[in-house]
């Protein structure tokens, strides 16, 4: 079976598609990077003064993209009454270990190899020893997210091994949070989606029906909520800067729209896919998992 391909050799359209968006950031990497070394004369090059920092950074922001995009197929698979979103989750775990894997790769390469100070950095620095942990847990999901490895563990030891991307999501975002050091706009924004991710899961779980509009906006609501308390959390504990401006800003479009806004935007934009969801083929039974007898 090859990557554009389904379980029965056909070709996936989706899975194709899904492939080249996850080739797209390393290709376009690759060619930022060699078109500043061909461009000698050029003082600063398409990834900035300090390239392999740039791309140090762009590599680790992918690889959480990615981890996020691989969560929400479960439960837009539900929502939007797609099952065969279900054929690209693991083609978006993977990307995100690689993505993670070439975070720490272009590290190294930035410390130019020197194996003994990349392991005391990681060691004493609190953000790299938890950067570090993320990835060895996504490398233990990768290795075993193979048929035979299923097969090999049985059903329940692998939902239970794999359920620990959750607690890997939440390493993933603290990690981004401190090594983003004062602007932590966009480790926001990936909190936010993964409050409401999370509470997805967690309606699931408690029974309710992912294709009720009042449990999507009302997960929204939540869900932004959620992300203006991370902000305000943050800069009142982690800065000097008053987290009252915080809030106030919040409600100020001046200048820029608040990651919380944007984690509103996009519940309610996913509520709109549940109203519009009949009118596409036969639905699936709108039930959570007690009532289903499913798992997350």
């Amino acid at each position: 079976m090859t990557p554009w391909t389904d379980r029965s050799g056909k070709f996936s359209p989706l899975k194709a598609a899904v492939l080249l968006g996850a080739c797209l950031p390393a290709l376009w990497l690759a060619w930022a990077a060699a078109s500043g070394a061909l461009a000698s004369a050029a003082p600063v090059g398409l990834l900035g003064a300090r390239p392999i920092t740039e791309a140090i950074h762009q590599a680790g922001d992918w690889a959480i993209r990615f981890l996020w995009l691989s969560l929400a197929v479960t439960p837009l698979r539900r929502i939007a009454n797609w099952p065969k979103l279900i054929l690209v989750r693991r083609m978006l775990g993977v990307t995100a270990l690689l993505y993670a894997l070439m975070h720490l790769t272009l590290y190294a390469v930035d410390l130019k190899f020197d194996l003994l100070r990349i392991v005391s950095e990681i060691a004493l620095r609190f953000y790299l020893t938890i950067g570090f942990v993320a990835l060895a847990g996504l490398i233990a999901l990768g290795t075993t997210s193979t048929d035979a490895a299923i097969k090999r563990l049985g059903g329940r030891n692998w939902n239970r091994l794999h359920s620990m991307v959750y607690v890997i999501g939440v390493l993933a975002a603290f990690h981004f949070f401190i090594q983003s050091k004062a602007d932590v706009y966009e480790p926001t924004l990936m909190a936010g989606f993964f409050l409401l991710l999370m509470f997805y899961r967690l309606a699931h779980w408690r029974g309710f029906a992912l294709t009720s509009p009042l449990v999507l906006v009302a997960i929204a609501v939540l869900a932004a909520l959620g992300t203006a308390a991370i902000e305000y959390a943050w800069y009142g504990i982690a800065t000097g800067v008053p987290p009252g401006r915080v809030l106030a800003a919040n409600l100020q479009f001046s200048f820029s729209i608040r990651p919380a806004w944007w984690v509103l935007a996009t519940g309610l934009g996913v509520t709109l896919l549940a109203l519009v969801r009949p009118w596409f083929g036969r639905n699936e039974p709108a039930r959570g998992r007690r009532a289903a007898g499913a798992t997350a």
